[in-house]
């Protein structure tokens, strides 16, 4: 019984994924010494989302990157950058240090991110 290419992509992109949510998740932590956690985010999410593209397209997708790509990842991916800075402010909101509030954010976000991308490098 064959498994859907999707599968394939969707534990490729878990990886991925997975380095791109560490780099943010470090430079969130190192940055939060000296700036508000909005803006060390923003500058973590910065970070890793160019190293996240290169990743993708080369080792997800079996694909180069292109301008169209980075495009289309690009238009994903401010989305998802709104997705995660209102979860973010929500979980400060209710009390969550800000040392972790990345954590329920990124497992919300990170399932939406990867149909929003999926579908840029499917077409």
């Amino acid at each position: 019984m064959r498994r859907p290419a999707w599968t394939g992509q969707a534990l490729r992109f878990a990886l991925v994924g997975g380095l791109a949510t560490a780099l943010h998740y470090g430079l969130y932590w190192l940055l939060l010494r000296w700036l508000s956690p909005t803006v060390a985010y923003a500058l973590g999410y910065a970070v890793s989302f160019l190293a996240n593209f290169y990743l993708t397209a080369w080792f997800t997708f079996g694909t180069g990157p292109s301008w169209a790509k980075l495009a289309g990842m690009g238009g994903a991916h401010a989305v998802n950058f709104l997705l995660h800075i209102v979860l973010l402010e929500v979980f400060l909101g209710l009390g969550v240090p800000p040392r972790w509030a990345p954590l329920p954010v990124f497992a919300v976000a990170i399932p939406v991110n990867f149909l929003l991308v999926r579908r840029v490098f499917r077409h």
